[in-house]
């Protein structure tokens, strides 16, 4: 047994000192994930306390699983992950899919030129932070924005969409569409590259128009690609974007558009009340993980490699 695991550390230490360029531009990566992702888990203790920041994680009471207990019996969290599960719903119907077929647009134009310059301004608005997005919404869309101007220069009624409870949820999902859908083809567009010609030059000789290529060659190419990045998107499904639904959030649209992470930095950050929204923060982690796994399952239960 020493002598094995003797040489296993020799081997370890050989593929090191070989793929030294390879682990040092892996460096940033992996400093970055230590620092502000595993570290901060050592935090998850609190949830299990009654933390008081004076007194620290030594120092506080220990209380066990009420702040899990007070998650239940909160007639709140009820509606709020109701909120959450439903934007993330839409996100999935219909953010998720929009980059797939943008990539199948792109991928059939012909014109390189003409394709660099559309992929160019799709991919701008992923560059833009949320709060400027929010704020070119609110001026076009507010009570007295360029938008509702036009209307009523043309004889139409203004519209009310940002305090409006009907529309909120539908805006939020455009707005993440319209800001993310570009940059999400990115991947896909990597992955079209992969599949062979000459399965689409076969195609065409069996008599199958662009339709039929895309529905038996482009999309089977992309099968795995998909199946993938939905899998991971699952993990996230109780995180629906902080920033951009606090920046829209309003009095009028509170309860359609309240979400887990508002509510977590209301109660977490405004009121002190850590403990307790560490015990939600760590179940929604749970949720992801067990989505994750029932996922990645699934997949591979159809033949399909899975995340791992």
């Amino acid at each position: 047994m020493e002598r094995q695991a003797e040489r296993r550390g020799v081997t370890w230490r050989r593929r090191i000192v070989k793929e030294r360029y390879l682990w040092l531009m892996a460096l940033p990566g992996i400093v970055y994930f230590l620092i502000y992702k595993y570290v901060p888990m050592l935090g998850i203790v609190i949830a299990f306390q009654k933390y008081i920041p004076s007194k620290g994680f030594l120092g506080s009471e220990w209380v066990g699983l009420d702040n899990f207990s007070r998650i239940f019996d909160s007639p709140e969290i009820g509606r709020y992950f109701m909120n959450t599960v439903i934007i993330s719903f839409y996100q999935i119907v219909f953010a998720f899919t929009v980059p797939i077929l943008i990539a199948i647009l792109l991928n059939e134009l012909k014109f390189a030129f003409f394709k660099k310059i559309v992929q160019t301004f799709l991919y701008l608005p992923h560059f833009l932070s949320w709060v400027v997005v929010a704020g070119i919404f609110y001026l076009l869309f507010q009570s007295d924005g360029q938008v509702n101007h036009l209307l009523v220069d043309w004889g139409l009624q203004p519209i009310n969409i940002l305090s409006n409870e009907h529309n909120f949820r539908a805006m939020l999902v455009l707005q993440v569409i319209w800001k993310e859908s570009g940059w999400g083809t990115i991947i896909y567009l990597a992955a079209l590259t992969g599949i062979d010609p000459e399965l689409y030059e076969a195609a065409r000789m069996d008599g199958a128009g662009r339709l039929r290529q895309i529905y038996h060659v482009t999309l089977p190419g992309i099968r795995s690609t998909i199946i993938i990045l939905f899998i991971l998107r699952l993990g996230t499904v109780l995180d629906v974007g902080f920033e951009q639904v606090y920046l829209m959030l309003n009095a009028s649209v509170s309860e359609v558009g309240e979400v887990l992470d508002t509510y977590v930095y209301r109660m977490g950050v405004v009121n002190g009340n850590f403990s307790f929204t560490t015990a939600v923060g760590l179940l929604k982690g749970l949720v992801g993980m067990i989505l994750i796994v029932a996922a990645n399952r699934l997949a591979r239960s159809f033949g399909e490699k899975g995340v791992y």
